[in-house]
């Protein structure tokens, strides 16, 4: 694996705008989830669409060791991230 010429500190936290299912149990706290309209848990996100964990400051994540699955798999520098880097330019 060839280590990216980025990483999250210079990014707009692009990733941290996407929907977020909660698939499995990892601990992630109530208060930053609620229920998409077909019942799942989801990643609460503000009005303007930031999840509810992002620490707008240092845009790094307050829950980052009970973070979700997908948040876990989701590979800095991997082909989702540019893709999402790319659209949010």
């Amino acid at each position: 694996m060839t280590t990216p010429s980025f990483t999250c500190d210079d990014c707009t936290a692009a990733c941290c705008r996407l929907e977020v299912l909660c698939l499995t149990d990892t601990g992630v706290p109530s208060r930053f989830t609620t229920r998409d309209r077909w019942g799942g848990i989801v990643m609460a996100r503000l009005n303007d669409g930031w999840c509810a964990a992002l620490d707008r400051d240092t845009l790094r994540c307050r829950i980052y060791l009970q973070r979700p699955l997908v948040c876990r798999e989701f590979e800095m520098g991997g082909v989702d991230c540019l893709v999402e880097r790319e659209i949010n330019r």
